[in-house]
Formats: structure tokens, C-alpha cells, sequence
């Protein structure tokens, strides 16, 4: 198969769809890898680094895309980009289609094959190429959140990790998946008083037997949010519904309920966001204030530590697209049903049931 590795061009987005490791994998089984010019250098990897393990560098976007069977990028494509993808072509991605209804229009119009990264599956209901992308973004919310509560950033001035002599700031934490977990281990590890929120008790159960004595556990409602919401200084949303828009936990009216200078972290924002005042925002523009809060939002939140980022997705994508490269898209995800739920759109016709009631198609 010839696979295309385009370098991608959303704001502020250096990371690559595959390592030259990866890419070593698809030759040495005979695959053709054309890989954009400068593709891999925001992560890293430079175009003699996958000359070296054969594939071919190919100058412009356009050239990759009209010699490509598959394309294996990070992000979903951009409004340049959707006139590039051809019939019948494999792009596999992460879409995040429910939270754009024009990406998902155009993917239709396409009639490409689109396999969505965010929606394969475990055989336990697992998300194993969102997992490590949400580790480093739930990471991320607490480095991130920690910045923007300095007070020249129009913070509430706190040190989450606080000083002799003066108490730890508080972090309050939606969601007990991946996202909630790994940011409950960071605040905690800067020595943050930590409450995560969930509405599943096993997951609740699985945080206060894994975590510090300072991480408390809430069973999440909007009572209970509403009035934490009062004294906690960085707010991280991190909740997902597989495939589908996120709910929206907090909403405009409750922001006057919170401090001037709380910190809120939207890690949904991908989804749609959880919460009501959440607008998508870039790693050069990544702050905007409502209500005296301030409001961190950025898409693409693992983009900002591109070598990280790429490496550890190239561990958990690779798999998939030598599977896909060697059987095909048809045979492999006929094979394969952990693989065959990250079909979103076939051809033209959506197949993914969350995807159709975002958008009420009827196609």
C-alpha cells in the first residue's frame, strides 16, 4: 500500500503521524511511504531520518495526498485540506467529527474511508489511541492551569503547590477516565488539594485506591458542582462521551458563582467542550476571560510537547496501520472489531451512530 504522511498544518501543531521508527516498520514490509518536506522537524525528525528507513520526501501537501492509498496524520483535516482527500482514500486520524459539522459535511462529500483514532476500541471498552493523548493532555491541564493562575495573567494568584505557612490551592477535577486521572496525579504531585468528580462509583473507587490521601473523591451533580465550583481555584473538564459531544457541566451562570481569576481547563474542547462558554482556542491565542474567569481551551493541547506527543502515539497507532496497510481497510477491520469501531464514514455514508445524532443527519 502507499501510505501518506502530510505534515500538518493546524495552528501551532508540530507533531507528525508517524516516527521514522514507524515508518521503518511499513517499508520493510514493502509498503510505499511518502512523507511531506519538514514534516517530523516540529517533533524532531528530519527528512534524512526517513530517507534513511526509505520512504520518499515529497515537497508539497498536495503531492502526498494524490499519491496516497492511506493517510496517517494527527489532527482532522482543515478546510485547505478537504479537497485534497480523494474517493475511496483511507485517512485515519483522530475526527472528533461530532464537534464539527463542516468537517463532517465535507469527509461525506469525500467519500473517503474515515477511521477515526478516538473511537477504536478495546476489547474492555477502551480507547487505546485516545489513551495516550489524553495523558498528556490531562498532564498538560495542570501545567497549563498552574501558569494562568498567575496573577500578570489575570489569575487568582495562587501557587498550587502553596508554602510553609500557607494553605495548597485547589483543584477541582470532571471526570475519573484518563483525562481526570492523570490530571489529579499532577495537581497532587505539585501538592494541590485535589477533589475528582465522576458520576461512575468504579471509577471513584479506582481513584481513591490509586491516588494520595489529599485527592478526594465527589460523586458528580450539579448541586455538588455548583458548590465546589465556589472554592477551587483551577477547574479541569475532562469528561468524554466516546464519539459524541460532551456535556456541558458548567454553564454560563455558574461562572459568577466562581472567584475572580479561577482557572478553568476545558480538555473536551475537542468534543465540544463541557463546559457552556467554551470556544476552541490555539496554543498562539490560548486564553480568553468571561465573568473575571479565565478560560484555557485549546484544540490541539498535546501539540505544545510534539516529541512526547508523536512517540507515544506512533506506539499505539502503529499496530493499526500496518494492519491496514497489509489487508487493506475492508479485510482488516472485517478482522479485527476493535479496529472496525473507528469506521465514522464509509463512502459517503456515516456509520457511527453518535455522529448522526450530533448532527440529526439523515443520510
Amino acid at each position: 500500500m502507499i501510505v501518506g504522511i502530510p505534515k500538518e498544518i493546524k495552528n501551532n501543531e508540530s507533531r507528525v503521524g508517524m516516527t521514522p521508527a514507524g515508518v521503518f516498520e511499513l517499508t520493510k514490509r514493502n509498503h510505499s511511504v511518502f512523507v511531506q518536506s519538514t514534516a517530523g522537524e516540529g517533533s524532531g525528525f528530519f527528512d534524512k531520518d526517513y530517507l534513511e528507513v526509505g520512504a520518499t520526501v515529497l515537497e508539497t501537501i498536495e503531492e502526498v495526498y494524490s499519491k496516497s492509498e492511506m493517510i496517517v496524520k494527527v489532527k482532522e483535516p482543515i478546510a485547505s485540506e478537504y479537497l485534497l482527500i480523494k474517493e475511496n482514500q483511507i485517512v485515519f486520524t483522530y475526527f472528533h467529527f461530532a464537534s464539527s459539522e463542516p468537517l463532517t459535511l465535507a469527509m461525506i462529500k469525500s467519500k473517503a474511508i474515515c477511521i477515526a483514532y478516538e473511537t477504536v476500541e478495546d476489547n474492555d471498552g477502551t480507547l487505546p489511541l485516545l489513551t495516550p493523548m489524553s495523558e498528556v493532555a490531562g498532564r498538560m491541564a495542570i501545567q497549563q492551569g498552574a501558569k494562568y493562575l498567575e496573577k500578570p495573567i489575570k489569575g487568582r494568584g495562587i501557587l498550587l503547590g502553596g508554602v510553609p505557612g500557607v494553605k495548597p490551592g485547589k483543584v477541582l477535577i470532571l471526570g475519573a477516565g484518563v483525562v481526570g486521572v492523570q490530571a489529579a496525579k499532577m495537581a497532587a504531585g505539585l501538592g494541590a488539594h485535589v477533589t475528582i468528580m465522576d458520576i461512575n462509583m468504579k471509577r471513584l473507587r479506582y481513584v481513591n485506591d490509586v491516588l494520595p490521601n489529599h485527592v478526594t473523591t465527589a460523586f458528580s451533580s450539579e448541586y455538588s458542582i455548583r458548590q465546589l465550583i465556589k472554592t477551587h481555584d483551577l477547574i479541569v473538564g475532562g469528561v468524554l462521551v466516546k464519539g459524541g459531544k460532551a456535556p456541558k457541566l458548567i454553564t454560563k451562570d455558574m461562572l459568577k458563582e466562581m472567584r475572580p481569576g479561577t482557572v478553568i481547563v476545558d480538555v473536551a474542547v475537542d468534543q465540544g467542550g463541557c463546559f457552556e462558554t467554551t470556544k476552541a482556542t490555539t496554543h498562539e491565542d490560548p486564553t480568553y476571560i468571561i465573568g473575571d474567569v479565565v478560560h484555557y481551551c485549546v484544540a490541539n493541547m498535546p501539540g505544545a510537547v510534539p516529541y512526547t506527543s508523536t512517540m507515544a502515539l506512533t506506539n499505539v497507532t502503529l499496530p493499526f496501520v500496518l494492519n491496514l496497510a497489509n489487508k487493506g481497510w475492508e479485510k482488516a477491520c472485517a478482522e479485527d472489531k476493535n479496529l472496525s469501531k473507528g469506521l465514522n464514514i464509509i463512502k459517503g455514508e456515516v456509520v457511527y451512530k453518535e455522529i448522526n445524532e450530533a448532527f440529526n443527519l439523515k443520510i
